[in-house]
């Protein structure tokens, strides 16, 4: 019991100078009995590529037309939402704010 106060004792003066002195990196938390802890570091993702390279989304293709009697034009939106409701509804607004009054039908819609 004074073995394990004593460490507490030391780890919070330890704290506390790291505290008071700027720049100085405060000293990993204690392992508790029955937790293990590894060697690695997670602040990195896993995999060669940092986070921003990885592609989440969907590519969302609609028929759309200016006029009702007029044959389709490919419209192509790239959505960053995880949902293909979500991503259609994006890519359905962005048609009409581009130009494109009249939303056909989806041709198709591609996770990224």
């Amino acid at each position: 019991m004074s073995d394990e106060l004593s460490e507490f004792e030391q780890s919070v003066k330890r704290e506390i100078d790291a505290f008071l002195k700027p720049g100085h990196e405060p000293s990993p938390a204690p392992v508790l009995p029955g937790e293990k802890r590894s060697g690695k570091k997670h602040s990195e993702p896993a995999g060669d590529k940092p986070a921003q390279s990885y592609k989440t989304g969907h590519l969302v293709r609609l028929a759309v037309r200016t006029r009702k009697l007029e044959a389709d034009t490919v419209f192509e939106h790239r959505s960053t939402s995880i949902s293909k409701l979500e991503a259609q509804l994006e890519a359905e607004k962005a048609a009409r704010k581009a130009g494109y009054p009249i939303v056909g039908y989806v041709i198709d819609i591609q996770s990224l």
